[in-house]
């Protein structure tokens, strides 16, 4: 399923989208009012929402909030250029990614592929990393998409998976900021983007900060992070 939801009361900007995007195989279906949007997200009938921030009525931030308590739909935020608070708090409350307006169509059309490419099941082959990956408390399974820990369900968004299955198969080892930004957002690192930082921050908070008296994901200042493992000396 292919289908987007794009919420945005710029009913120009909509239409734009729409010309943009169904030849690239998506369908696309515009909501302007907020309140219509959240229903409609809530549907399950998309792959994937394009949410702008400013909304009449009601925020993106707030129909996001709403949005995250009983579903994880990759979110991709529309905001304002120059407000990089806009993007952090965007992120932190669960959105995927983001595009500061105005942007360049072909940029969210670029954008929105890669949350598909990285939100479809992966297909076992002989030279693949395996399905799953267990590791201390956690369970991660790349075909269904989903993460244990201990035997709990845990709620991810496409980005925090992404993030988490990247750092557990390199368990151990440094991964650059720039790596995991190519590997886990498909683009290319920004000056002052905060993108990773703000996942990685997600995932301490819904896996814990530590395990067995180690920091479970640590920061390698100026450089990156490491998914930790028992008896490394750090």
């Amino acid at each position: 399923m292919k289908k987007i939801l794009v919420i945005d009361d710029d009913k120009e900007l909509c239409e734009l989208l729409v010309e943009f995007l169904e030849p690239e195989g998506f369908s696309v279906e515009t909501v302007n009012l907020p309140h219509d949007g959240l229903q409609r997200a809530l549907s399950g009938d998309h792959c994937l929402v394009v949410l702008d921030v400013m909304l009449p009525g009601m925020t993106g931030f707030e129909l996001l909030r709403h949005l995250r308590i009983s579903s994880q739909i990759p979110v991709m935020m529309l905001t304002a250029r120059g407000e990089d608070i806009d993007r952090i708090v965007g992120l932190e409350m669960g959105a995927d990614d983001y595009l500061p307006k105005p942007f360049n169509p072909r940029e969210l059309v670029a954008r929105i592929q890669a949350i598909w490419r990285r939100t479809q099941p992966e297909e076992q082959k002989p030279t693949d990393s395996p399905l799953r990956i267990e590791l201390d408390d956690i369970v991660l399974d790349t075909g269904s998409r989903s993460v244990k820990q201990n035997n709990k369900n845990i709620k991810l968004t496409a980005a925090e998976f992404s993030l988490l299955h990247e750092l557990l198969k390199k368990v151990g080892q440094v991964m650059t900021r720039e790596e995991l930004t190519e590997k886990v957002l498909n683009r290319t690192l920004e000056i002052f983007d905060r993108s990773i930082d703000v996942h990685v921050s997600s995932l301490r908070k819904k896996l814990g900060h530590t395990l067995e008296n180690r920091e479970r994901i640590k920061t390698i200042r100026s450089i990156g992070y490491l998914y930790t493992q028992a008896n490394q000396d750090l």
